[in-house]
């Protein structure tokens, strides 16, 4: 089984003198930086349309679940067409923290930019235009109209619409669609660019043997086009309200348990229509990246359930799921692809033979390997224990970065970490780099490692404390502030244990002797 490694970095984190990660130079550069650092995967976070506002900032809460966020659009690339000027792009405030995605200001001044850049674009006389909007009608048709009345009614939570626009009742549909045929137009351009942009990207991480796994939310947004387009999906009463929601009991992430707020699958509609919305966003997913992971994996075996009207997990209760019925349908259909199976949390016997049957890899995660109060030597996040189909990762979005971890932790855990590893004398600033180390020497088939463990950053740089809002999604890298050295690090690193991307070695080496040559 061939061993491999990548690093997780979300877009946003992307340095970028435009308030936010996006699809410019920087995602280039570092897809070369993965190149030569013998990388085989660049993992990312959702690129879903984000809604705005507290939680609402967050990547597994989007406005669709196909359409892109526009914040990723380089205004690079629109004043190179010539649609944006670079004056026009420069004079806008997004933040005075260049390490912090600042959301409010980017609501507030990008969106105007877009807009100037679609005005200017003649973009309905572009044949690439035509034909996005013609291949994604199925999808893009909703969306488009959904943010359009959502922008005309001030933002406002679709649930609070008119009831003839809020219950899609046809003859609504028709007004609002003449009514703001612009402004749907303008969400038309915004998903033409993004994609346009990202397949750009994608291809070039491709031609330099770099996979994308790409991350998606099990459960779509309460105030999103799916839900409002097509209620008959979800748990919804005569009104198209929830009648109940997603959440989590009490976990290693959360001592209460968690209240998402996602309307919960119809799981018997979807099997009486052979899974098709599913199977549709799979293979749409598979558009996109080369690798899906499936964010909360065990709901497919079974979900928590909590009243629609309720604040408290405590309340919900665990219902079954659609379990290797959706998974032998999404074979018939798809083939085997390459998904992780994002298994974390409660875990029972039963979502643990949904993810054997399944074939799909599942996670490991080094940080919960020492927990005292865990199974001793026997926990099965310890590497010693593990099956190499699998992944591991030194931490995830919701974990705390390496060090941070480390440095916080308990004398007895502390000491418990470092005679698993034999590693009693290393100075504390440099255990970090033994936790890597032990990661990538497991038997784990792939090995992730988020760029802020490789890094030895603190828990400043953090990108999710779950069950929170406010401080979450924002952390960015300053330009050039990945060590130099740190390249080199990472690719010894990889060949030691025998994960280095030799396709991406070859061909960076075949390139530099040709640039010699010439």
């Amino acid at each position: 089984m061939k061993r491999e490694a990548g690093i997780l970095l979300s877009v946003t984190s992307l340095p970028s003198k435009y308030g936010i990660g996006c699809f410019d130079r920087a995602a280039y550069d570092f897809v070369d930086w993965l190149e030569k650092a013998g990388q085989s995967y660049w993992q990312i976070l959702p690129l879903g349309a984000a809604s705005h506002g507290g939680a609402f900032d967050s990547p597994y809460q989007a406005f669709s679940a196909f359409a892109g966020n526009p914040y990723f659009i380089s205004l690079d690339a629109l004043v190179e067409e010539g649609v944006l000027s670079r004056e026009e792009c420069d004079s806008v405030d997004f933040g005075s923290d260049p390490t912090k995605v600042d959301y409010d200001r980017l609501h507030e001044h990008r969106l105007p930019l877009l807009r100037k850049a679609y005005e200017r674009s003649h973009v309905t006389t572009i044949q690439g235009y035509v034909d996005f909007t013609r291949e994604n009608h199925w999808w893009l048709e909703d969306y488009a109209l959904f943010m359009a009345v959502k922008s005309f009614f001030g933002g406002e939570n679709w649930t609070q619409w008119p009831e003839d626009i809020r219950m899609h009742y046809g003859y609504a549909l028709d007004y609002y669609r003449e009514k703001l045929y612009f402004e749907i137009e303008f969400h038309k351009y915004l998903q033409y660019k993004f994609y346009e942009q990202w397949r750009k990207l994608k291809a070039y991480a491709n031609e330099r043997n770099i996979r994308i796994v790409g991350d998606i939310p099990i459960y779509v947004s309460p105030d999103g086009s799916d839900v409002w387009a097509h209620p008959e999906m979800f748990q919804l009463d005569e009104n198209n309200m929830p009648t109940q929601i997603a959440g989590c009991p009490p976990d290693s992430f959360s001592a209460e348990g968690q209240v998402w707020g996602n309307p919960l699958y119809d799981w018997e509609f979807h099997r009486q229509q052979n899974y098709h919305w599913w199977v549709t966003r799979m293979w749409y997913s598979f558009k996109l990246y080369d690798v899906v992971r499936i964010d909360h994996f065990r709901g497919f075996d079974e979900y928590f359930s909590i009243p629609a009207n309720s604040q408290k997990a405590a309340d919900g209760h665990w219902e079954k799921g659609p379990g290797m019925k959706l998974f032998r349908e999404l074979k018939r259909q798809l083939g085997d692809r390459a998904v992780i199976a994002e298994d974390l949390g409660y875990m029972t016997d039963s979502v643990r033979q949904l993810v054997k049957d399944s074939g799909f890899p599942n996670m490991k995660v080094l940080q919960f390997a020492f927990e005292l109060e865990d199974s001793g030597w026997a926990n099965e996040y310890l590497p010693h224990n593990y099956e190499p189909n699998c992944v591991i990762y030194t931490g995830t979005h919701d974990n705390e970065t390496l060090n941070g971890w480390f440095t916080g932790l308990g004398k007895e855990e502390r000491d418990r970490i470092r005679y698993y590893m034999g590693q009693e004398q290393t100075p504390l600033k440099w255990i970090y780099k033994k936790l890597i180390r032990l990661a990538m020497m497991s038997c784990a088939r792939i090995c992730i490692v988020p760029l802020q463990d490789w890094m030895g950053l603190d828990n400043s740089c953090r990108m999710n404390v779950p069950g929170t809002v406010e401080v979450n999604w924002k952390w960015r890298l300053l330009p050039n502030q990945i060590p130099t050295e740190l390249n080199d690090e990472v690719l010894e690193v990889t060949k030691c244990f025998g994960r280095a991307n030799w396709d991406a070695l070859n061909r960076q080496k075949s390139v530099e002797e040709q640039s010699e040559r010439d």
